[in-house]
C-alpha cells in the first residue's frame, strides 16, 4: 500500500500540468481547424475562379464560333466543323491563351491547337456536352474543360481547353506550408505564454495554499498573500481577514484558557490554604482548651493553694480570651463572605483616631521593646471609624509582633488629590521588622495564609487580619496594599475616599 501510494505521489499530475496541456491541446485544436478551413476556402475559390474563367473562354468561343458558321456557307454542323475545326481551334488557342481542341456534333475530332492530336478518351465528357452540360477531366498537373458550342438551339459541337493546375497546386502548397509554419510558432508561442501565465496563476494559489496552511498551524497572516484586483485578490483578502478572526478568537479562547487554569489554580491554593487554616485552628483551639483543662485540674486537686489559685485564674483568663478572639475573627471573616453588613461611614476627623489606635497598642509595643511613633496631619475622611480603627488596630499589631526587639513602628497620613479630581486620604504603617519573602507578597490578603507554620504558631496568627483589613476596606471603597517589603521591614497603605460625593453611598438595612 505505501509503495502505490508514493508511485501515486510521484506521477501525479497537478492543477498546472493540467491547465499547461489543456492549452496546448486547445491551441492546436483551433489552429488545425482554422488552417483546414481556409484552406479549403482557398481551393474552393481556386475551383471557382477556374470555372468562372472556363465559363468565361467558352462564352467567347461560342461567339467566334457562331460568327464563323453565320457568315459561312450553309452546310450541316458536321461538315462545318470538318471544313473550319482545324483553324477555329488554332484561332481559339491563340484568343485563349491555352491549347484547344475542337470536336464535331457526333464526337469526332475537328481540329486542335496542339502539335499533335491528343489521344485522351473524352467520350464521356463528349456526351456531358451534347446534353448542353459542361465537363471536367483531371490528369496530373492538367485539367481538360468541355463546353458546348451552340449556334441558337442548335448544337454545333464541343470545344476542348487544357488548362494547367501547376500554379494553383503551387500556390496551395505555399499557403498550407505557410499555415503548418505558422500554426507550429503560434501554438509554441502560446503554448510559452500560456506556460507562463498557468504557471503565474499556480504560483499564486501555491501562496495562498500556504497561507491556509499556516492559518491551521496557527501562523496568522500579517499581510494579504498576494495583492490583486481580481477575485484571487478577494479571495486573498478574505483569507486574511478569516486569519485575523480565527487569530483573535483564539487569543480569546487563550485568554479564556489561562483565565480558567489561574482559577483551578487559585481554587487549588485556596483548598490548600483552607485545609491548612483547619489545621491551623484545630491547633489554635485545641492549645488554650487543653491549658483551660490542665488548670482546671489543678484546681481540683490544689484548691487550697491560693498561689495556684491566682495563676490558674489569669491563665485561664488569657488563654479563654485567646480563644474567643480567635472564633471572633474566623466569624467575623464568614460573615463579610455571607452577608452585605451595612457600614454606617461618616465624615471626620482621622487623626485622633490615629492617636487612639497608637495609644491602644502602646503596652504591647513596649513589651516587645518597639518604639511607636507617628507623623499625623489634621485631615478629613469618608469612612466607618469603627472599620477603620479595626484597620490600623490589625496593621500595627502585624507590624509589632512580626518586628525585631528594639525596632520601630511608624503611623503617618496625608492626602492626595487623583487625576479624577477624587481626594483620596492615605494612611500608612511602616515597620523594620523581618519583611515579607518576594515569592507569597501577592497572597498575603487571601484568607486562611500565613507566610509559614512555624511563625504563625509562635505568633499566634491564623491568617485572618489582613483578609478581614482588605474585606473592610473594599466596603468602604478604599484598598489596602503591601507597598513595599524586604529585610529592612514593610510598609502598608491604606486608601480611603475623603469626600462622600466622591463614592455612590449604600442604602442602610433597616
Amino acid at each position: 500500500m505505501t509503495r502505490a501510494a508514493g508511485s501515486r505521489h510521484r506521477f501525479r499530475i497537478g492543477l498546472k500540468d493540467k491547465i499547461t496541456i489543456f492549452l496546448a491541446l486547445l491551441l492546436a485544436f483551433v489552429v488545425v481547424l482554422l488552417s483546414t478551413l481556409v484552406l479549403a476556402g482557398i481551393r474552393e475559390d481556386q475551383q471557382r475562379r477556374m470555372e468562372q474563367s472556363f465559363s468565361q473562354l467558352a462564352n467567347s468561343a461560342n461567339l467566334r464560333v457562331r460568327e464563323e458558321y453565320l457568315t459561312g456557307e450553309r452546310v450541316s454542323p458536321d461538315e462545318f466543323m470538318e471544313r473550319n475545326g482545324q483553324s477555329l481551334a488554332v484561332d481559339l488557342g491563340g484568343q485563349s491563351g491555352m491549347a484547344v481542341t475542337l470536336y464535331s456534333a457526333d464526337g469526332q475530332f475537328a481540329g486542335t491547337s496542339l502539335p499533335v492530336q491528343p489521344v485522351t478518351d473524352v467520350k464521356d465528357a463528349l456526351a456531358h456536352t451534347a446534353q448542353g452540360q459542361e465537363a471536367y477531366i483531371t490528369l496530373g498537373n492538367q485539367v481538360l474543360y468541355l463546353a458546348p458550342l451552340y449556334n441558337a438551339d442548335q448544337f454545333l459541337g464541343s470545344v476542348q481547353f487544357h488548362g494547367s493546375l501547376q500554379d494553383q497546386k503551387m500556390f496551395y502548397r505555399h499557403i498550407r506550408d505557410l499555415f503548418i509554419g505558422t500554426g507550429a510558432a503560434v501554438l509554441a508561442a502560446g503554448l510559452l505564454l500560456g506556460y507562463l501565465y498557468v504557471w503565474r496563476q499556480a504560483f499564486i494559489l501555491g501562496k495562498l495554499n500556504q497561507a491556509a496552511k499556516d492559518i491551521g498551524e496557527g501562523r496568522y497572516l500579517d499581510k494579504p498573500p498576494v495583492r490583486r484586483r481580481d477575485e484571487i485578490g478577494e479571495l486573498a483578502e478574505g483569507i486574511y481577514d478569516m486569519s485575523g478572526s480565527i487569530s483573535s478568537y483564539v487569543d480569546e479562547l487563550n485568554e479564556e484558557k489561562q483565565k480558567l487554569l489561574t482559577a483551578i489554580k487559585r481554587l487549588q491554593e485556596l483548598e490548600q490554604q483552607q485545609k491548612q487554616f483547619i489545621g491551623n485552628i484545630s491547633h489554635e483551639l485545641k492549645t488554650p482548651l487543653t491549658s483551660i483543662l490542665a488548670y482546671s485540674d489543678l484546681l481540683g486537686m490544689y484548691s487550697d493553694d491560693p498561689v495556684l489559685l491566682q495563676n490558674a485564674r489569669t491563665q485561664i483568663s488569657k488563654e479563654a480570651e485567646r480563644l474567643y478572639a480567635l472564633i471572633e475573627k474566623a466569624l467575623q471573616l464568614s460573615s463579610m463572605d455571607i452577608y452585605d453588613f451595612e457600614t454606617n461611614a461618616s465624615r471626620f476627623q482621622v487623626k485622633p483616631l490615629l492617636e487612639e489606635a497608637l495609644s491602644r497598642l502602646q503596652m504591647k509595643a513596649e513589651k516587645q521593646k518597639i518604639s511607636l511613633s507617628s507623623e499625623l496631619k489634621d485631615d478629613l475622611v469618608w469612612a466607618d471609624q469603627d472599620n477603620l480603627m479595626h484597620m490600623v488596630t490589625n496593621l500595627l499589631s502585624n507590624a509589632i509582633k512580626y518586628n525585631r526587639p528594639g525596632g520601630w513602628v511608624r503611623l503617618a497620613n496625608h492626602s492626595e488629590t487623583e487625576a479624577s479630581g477624587e481626594r483620596r486620604v492615605i494612611i500608612e504603617v511602616v515597620d523594620s521588622g523581618i519583611g515579607i519573602p518576594e515569592e507569597v507578597q501577592n497572597r498575603i490578603f487571601d484568607p486562611f495564609f500565613t507566610v509559614s507554620d512555624d511563625r504563625s504558631r509562635e505568633t499566634g496568627g491564623t491568617g485572618l487580619g489582613l483578609a478581614l483589613v482588605r474585606s473592610l476596606a473594599e466596603k468602604q471603597h478604599g484598598t489596602v496594599k503591601l507597598a513595599e517589603s524586604g529585610p529592612n521591614g514593610s510598609r502598608f497603605v491604606i486608601s480611603l475616599p475623603g469626600e462622600p460625593a466622591a463614592i455612590e453611598l449604600e442604602p442602610r438595612e433597616e
